[in-house]
């Protein structure tokens, strides 16, 4: 069953490959305009899901991850149309070079062909995964999680709709219904039919894929993301931007999960946070020195918790924090980069030259100085949807959006040359 969906994938794939940005954008335009109009159908499905789900004993923060509603199918819809107003990304010539025996060799921009994408129970990244493909020009076959089934399918049938009203094969997208681990095996060894396979959840997850994949893969970021308090830190914007980076959406990749203090602030700041994180009832796992501070300042006991070994590199996903003072920049930037995942961290600090060696002393895709982590986004960077954030080094890095599903092709022309 996978190895045909994606047989069907590749096929379709050299169809849209030579569509034109028109017949490409007729098929997003023609989307936005189904997931509107059949925005209660979705939801019912949605619903069957989110049912499953709580039987089964899904974390509230996860059932957000699954949730859809009206504002949420609208908001989907407005990233399919803004996708569709970018750039066609394919067939852009990066220069031209005349050889000196007269051959003009260009470079330009191509899909990869057909994007595998395994990702857990998230049914908007199916709708950003089918924007993004359908205009780069690729065919994309998913396996989303086994809780979103029912949205997703709902979503796929009308891409397939959308895509056949353009006058493009519906294999052009495939989704795989099979939740056994098999198929998830299977699909990591399409080689031939995946030219890239992009994991889209947590650790175990990615790891998993990066460790028995056989097609080549873009590693994608769980998110172990860090606030750094500078000793010169403006002391209500650190209250602000972490109680924001922790509980806007604690259940995203992007998401604060680990709280870094410089120590000679670490007892002014730490209360003052405590207080704000405790109208979320978010629970502190801390280390022994900002236990001690927190206790003596009275902070609600039943929010505390010494932190383990393990917290530090833990992505909670929920309303949990790991808190840890350190001595500075320096012993704060080598926890980052022992513990994180390369994926998004901040520091809040007055100092221009602090920030500025924070940024180069911290080795993640997107690092941030005074802002909250939750922006490492394609549509906030200004691409639109995205198909994943990337914190591997080769190919792309950071929020994916339309020009990293694509790659070179040289072009050369002549008139007959031949090599000596």
């Amino acid at each position: 069953m996978v190895r045909e969906l994606a047989e069907r994938c590749k096929e379709a794939s050299r169809q849209l490959r030579v569509a034109s940005v028109i017949q490409r954008n007729n098929v997003l335009e023609r989307y936005a305009r189904l997931l509107e109009q059949n925005t209660e159908r979705i939801l019912e499905e949605n619903e069957k899901d989110l049912i499953a789900a709580r039987a089964d004993g899904m974390s509230e923060a996860l059932l957000d991850r699954l949730t859809l509603n009206g504002k949420r199918i609208g908001g989907i819809a407005g990233s399919v149309r803004k996708v569709l107003s970018y750039a066609d990304p394919v067939g852009g010539a990066d220069g031209a070079v005349r050889h000196p025996n007269g051959m003009l060799i260009s470079k330009r921009q191509v899909p990869l062909g057909v994007v595998g994408v395994i990702y857990e129970a998230r049914p908007n990244v199916t709708a950003d995964v089918v924007s993004l493909c359908i205009k780069s020009g690729n065919a994309a076959l998913l396996r989303g999680g086994r809780a979103a089934l029912l949205s997703n399918t709902a979503l796929v049938a009308l891409a397939h709709e959308a895509l056949q009203d353009a006058g493009l094969p519906a294999g052009c997208i495939g989704l795989i219904s099979d939740h056994d681990r098999s198929s998830a095996v299977e699909m990591m060894g399409l080689t031939g039919l995946l030219d890239a396979l992009i994991p889209r959840g947590g650790k175990g997850l990615i790891k998993s894929v990066v460790e028995n994949a056989k097609v080549p893969v873009i590693e994608t970021g769980w998110g172990n993301c860090h606030v750094y308090v500078d000793e010169e830190a403006d002391l209500a914007m650190a209250v602000s931007v972490t109680v924001n980076a922790k509980c806007s959406r604690p259940s995203v990749c992007n998401a604060a999960e680990t709280l870094l203090v410089a120590r000679p602030v670490a007892g002014d700041f730490l209360p003052k946070a405590a207080e704000a994180l405790a109208k979320q009832s978010v629970r502190l796992h801390c280390c022994p020195e900002s236990l001690a501070i927190l206790q003596k300042a009275g902070a609600d006991p039943a929010l505390l918790c010494p932190a383990e070994e393990l917290d530090w590199e833990t992505e909670y996903n929920d309303f949990d924090l790991a808190v840890c003072v350190t001595d500075g920049l320096n012993q704060a930037a080598e926890h980052i980069n022992r513990y994180g995942s390369g994926h998004s961290d901040a520091i809040i600090t007055k100092n221009y030259f602090t920030a500025r060696r924070f940024t180069e002393l911290v080795d993640s895709a997107a690092v941030y100085v005074n802002v909250s982590t939750r922006f490492t986004d394609g549509e906030e960077f200004g691409l639109g949807a995205e198909i994943g954030v990337s914190t591997q080094k080769l190919h792309v890095r950071g929020p994916m959006g339309l020009d990293a599903l694509t790659t070179a092709q040289f072009v050369i022309e002549g008139e007959g040359q031949v090599r000596e």
